[in-house]
């Protein structure tokens, strides 16, 4: 006869596909009943009675349930959270950290952040940002995308994102989509409808973003900025201010000249430009030419101008050839970047990703752990 302690100690293999924590942790796991024939019946406490995922949680808790020697049949009974059982909840994953702090600024937090910028719109910068947010967690990295373009968020589409934040109390649960946590504000509107905001409301909407989703310990997390230097752009110097600018541009000059300002803005903001991607570089013809359709050099003339303005390197870190599926896959909520095959987009994209991950981190100010004898 299978025991309960078997069943607990199996169950804390499935994690919960919000949170991305084993139920056995999050204190979900309420009751386990085995009967003498092996019939095995598990009360599960949600967050929240409506949760959208409690399917897929049945369905892991069966699966890993059921794979035991001697279980015969497993049902599993779903509640809800009481208001106190929430509370704990809330605490344990702040991890002692009282509410309402940007866990990005926090000495001892050791998540890149990259703010996804362009000078100009139209150049490709959120399709780029869903297919590195995907490459990055394909390479089995904890990542997290803020979509901060507040008028214009187009990433839950893109990344396929169907089901709403949860809420937690206080607390935001962001939902998961090809292993990336994300948070926009098209979350919350209804019918695609417009947010008409001026400075200081997206300024409290980023700020929301950050101290009351809760991203867990994250490795990396990406920013799509809206083009240009505006409110968002000033307002995640001034929340994030260790975050590092990663500048978009076409390879057209009238756009490489505007991708500059977005440059000569982290200056202002002492952000560091950690490179130039030159996106819709090229096409690739039926006979293996490129065609370059909107140009060349762009990327090039950003990331020299910006070196020589700045007064360090900015290397042109990748040129993403234009491609068709990169679109298809946007409007399918399927990134591109991790589909099967190693087309030239795919390629550039998981090399730019590549390229990111094994920067070496200035942990100048941060704190490490450790203390002279």
């Amino acid at each position: 006869m299978i025991s309960t302690a078997e069943v607990e100690r199996a169950l804390e293999n499935v994690i919960d596909p919000e949170i991305r924590r084993p139920i056995t942790e999050l204190n979900m796991v309420e009751k386990v009943e085995v009967t003498p024939e092996g019939g095995v019946t598990i009360s599960i406490l949600l967050t929240t009675a409506g949760c959208p995922l409690r399917e897929t949680l049945t369905a892991d808790i069966t699966r890993v349930v059921s794979s035991l020697e001697g279980v015969a049949s497993v049902q599993v009974q779903m509640g809800a959270m009481n208001t106190e059982q929430r509370a704990a909840l809330q605490t344990k994953l702040r991890g002692g950290v009282a509410p309402k702090k940007n866990p990005f600024t926090q000495p001892d937090s050791l998540t890149r952040v990259y703010s996804i910028t362009s000078g100009k719109g139209g150049v490709g910068k959120s399709s780029l940002s869903v297919n590195l947010a995907a490459s990055l967690a394909a390479k089995g990295l904890k990542v997290g995308l803020v979509d901060a373009d507040i008028y214009g968020f187009s990433i839950p589409r893109m990344l396929g994102v169907d089901t709403p934040p949860q809420q937690l109390g206080d607390m935001i649960i962001p939902p998961v989509a090809h292993g990336v946590k994300v948070i926009s504000i098209g979350m919350f509107v209804e019918d695609n409808s417009p947010v008409v905001w001026r400075g200081p409301m997206l300024h409290r909407a980023l700020e929301q973003f950050f101290a009351d989703v809760h991203w867990g310990d994250l490795d990396v997390l990406l920013l799509d900025l809206p083009p240009g230097t505006g409110d968002i752009a000033i307002s995640v110097a001034q929340l994030i201010p260790h975050s590092e600018v990663v500048v978009v541009t076409t390879p057209q000059t009238a756009a490489a000249e505007v991708a500059e300002r977005a440059g000569h803005m982290a200056r202002q903001t002492e952000q560091r430009v950690v490179g130039v991607v030159e996106n819709m570089s090229y096409m690739v013809m039926p006979d293996g030419s490129h065609n370059p359709i909107f140009g060349s050099g762009g990327g090039e003339i950003v990331a020299a101008q910006l070196s020589e303005q700045l007064g360090y390197d900015v290397p042109l870190l990748a040129q993403v050839p234009l491609e068709p599926e990169i679109r298809e896959g946007g409007d399918a909520g399927e990134p591109w970047a991790i589909d099967e095959g190693n087309s030239p987009a795919q390629q550039a994209i998981r090399n730019l990703a590549d390229s990111l991950v094994h920067r070496s981190q200035d942990l100048s100010g941060r704190n490490l752990g450790i203390s002279p004898l």
